[in-house]
């Protein structure tokens, strides 16, 4: 009977070691080598690396108007130099409105530029704007807005691809510019939402475009 015993204590010791064994390996394993451990509730498939950050880069060189800024953009309406700028963006409008923009004066039909290389995203009439043009920058992250235009110059359409110094259209006074008032409304604004790029945080166009002039 005692040998009886004996023997199962035995077995009942073997088999408890055995478990607290792999236990312990299992826990090594997982802490030196093993799969990552998950917050409870969440799934494998909802981790991601983080994303850089992404400074916007506008490329783009003319041999006619000089590139300007860090943005390296050109003055958007040809002839016109640094010295001709005024800053506008924080002037008032109607209805309580900010500019957040830069008015290039110029003669009625004066060649408006594209001011980046990037995608003509839409053509598109309003009582405020006018004629207008969005434009994207190279990577989609900024937009470029032009506005009171006159009429667009051929073969400009939503979807070409504009190189800078590009003519993309000309100086007008269609919209709320005030009849013979013929200038540029140029904005300029970094996309929020891809979803809403008419849409963002504004940028001062006046800083960038100031100090270069016409070659």
């Amino acid at each position: 009977m005692a040998g009886y015993l004996r023997f199962w204590l035995s077995m009942f010791l073997f088999t408890h070691l055995l478990a607290i064994t792999m236990i312990m390996a299992a826990l090594i394993w997982i802490k030196f080598g093993g799969a990552e451990s998950l917050p409870v509730g969440l799934p494998a498939t909802s981790i991601e690396s983080p994303s850089p950050t992404v400074t916007p880069s506008l490329s783009g060189t003319s041999s006619s108007p000089a590139a300007a800024g860090p943005l390296k953009l050109i003055i958007p309406v040809a002839g016109v130099g640094g010295s001709n700028l005024r800053d506008t963006f924080n002037d008032a409008r109607s209805q309580g409105r900010i500019h957040n923009a830069i008015d290039i004066m110029a003669p009625r039909g004066t060649a408006v530029l594209a001011a980046s290389d990037g995608e003509i995203i839409r053509l598109f009439s309003s009582d405020l704007g006018g004629n207008t043009i969005y434009q994207f920058s190279p990577d989609h992250q900024i937009v470029f807005y032009y506005a009171h235009l006159e009429r667009y110059a051929a073969g400009i359409v939503a979807g070409h691809q504009a190189h800078q110094g590009e003519v993309i259209a000309y100086v007008g006074d269609t919209g709320n510019a005030g009849k013979g008032n013929y200038h540029l409304h140029f904005a300029i604004w970094r996309v929020t939402d891809p979803k809403r790029y008419w849409d963002g945080v504004n940028i001062n166009p006046y800083p960038i475009l100031k100090p270069f002039s016409c070659e």
